[in-house]
């Protein structure tokens, strides 16, 4: 299942401007990391219900947005973490 096909091609843009804001959002000390997923979670509703008109499937694809930008964003993170210990390891092997 291809959870792109779900997301309206207006949605497309949420994506990396939800990557932006969860990056800023990121940097800020008084904001801790559990509350980032649900403030983009809130923008991307909002956001794609006053772009698109407030309905169902306004909610439902920011949702998707905010999930498919959450879930972008933590497979980076974790290759590239991943990719550092392996390094790690072969250098002291």
């Amino acid at each position: 299942m291809n959870l792109v096909q779900f997301l309206n091609q207006n949605y497309f843009v949420l994506i990396p401007a939800l990557w932006l804001i969860g990056h800023a959002l990121k940097q800020t000390p008084i904001i801790p990391d559990w509350t980032i997923i649900w403030i983009l979670f809130i923008c991307s509703i909002g956001i794609g219900s006053i772009g698109y008109g407030f309905s169902l499937e306004a909610i439902v694809n920011g949702i998707i947005a905010a999930g498919i930008a959450v879930f972008g964003h933590q497979v980076l993170k974790q290759t590239k973490e991943g990719i550092v210990i392996n390094k790690k390891t072969d250098n002291e092997g």
